[in-house]
């Protein structure tokens, strides 16, 4: 399959969250690896942006002075595109609906991420993806989010491989060597910090001028 091609990065208006501003662990048992990721707390961020945000990303704002894509402002220099590619039962992106993902972690096409996932839960609490073959999750984000004083506290939560009998057999083995291999999955983690830390330089006066159409 031939690598995409690397938009042209935006500006980075807003300095980019480092690596140790986020609590990292990684465990693994019966076959699967579980990364953690505890964020510094998102100022001035709720869990209703968050909901609203995880259902919106495939929308349009004004940034650097122009018109952009959201998701390419989300991380200004490694995201490539998103795609809905099934809308949920409402037509929506909520519980039911599938996203074709691509992003560079640095930059770095050797280590591009490109992943069809369906959508398992968006709302208050969390938004939870996962890449599923054969009845088995190949990799599984959750992204959970909690009211504190300020802003939200959010914890990322990165299974690769299940328990299933697929899993043990032969999944496991490819969700580790293709989908996420330990190169990728260390540049997958500073590129998820930086992400995540985004949020709270935006979402707070994007959810405030939402289109009317965009409840």
């Amino acid at each position: 399959m031939k690598a995409p091609n690397l938009p042209a990065p935006r500006p980075v208006l807003w300095p980019l969250r480092p690596l140790g501003s986020a609590a990292v662990t990684t465990t693994s048992n019966d076959g699967r690896t579980v990364v953690t990721i505890r964020h510094a707390l998102l100022d001035d961020v709720t869990p209703e942006m968050l909901s609203w945000w995880y259902g919106h990303v495939s929308g349009t704002m004004r940034y650097a002075g122009k018109v952009r894509p959201r998701y390419l402002v989300w991380h200004p220099l490694d995201h490539i595109a998103y795609d809905v590619t099934s809308p949920d039962s409402n037509g929506a992106v909520g519980a039911g609906a599938r996203l074709h993902i691509t992003e560079a972690p640095g930059r770095d096409l050797e280590q591009l991420i490109d992943i069809h996932v369906g959508v398992e839960q968006i709302d208050s609490q969390a938004a939870i993806i996962s890449s599923r073959m054969l009845g088995t999750a190949l990799v599984r984000l959750e992204n959970e989010f909690t009211a504190a004083r300020g802003g939200t506290r959010y914890v990322t939560r990165m299974t690769i491989g299940d328990t299933t009998a697929a899993g043990r057999l032969v999944l496991n083995r490819i969700a580790h060597k293709r989908a996420f291999p330990p190169a990728k999955l260390t540049a997958w983690i500073r590129h998820h910090i930086e992400e995540i830390g985004n949020l709270e330089n935006f979402l707070p006066d994007l959810f405030r001028y939402r289109s009317d159409h965009e409840p």
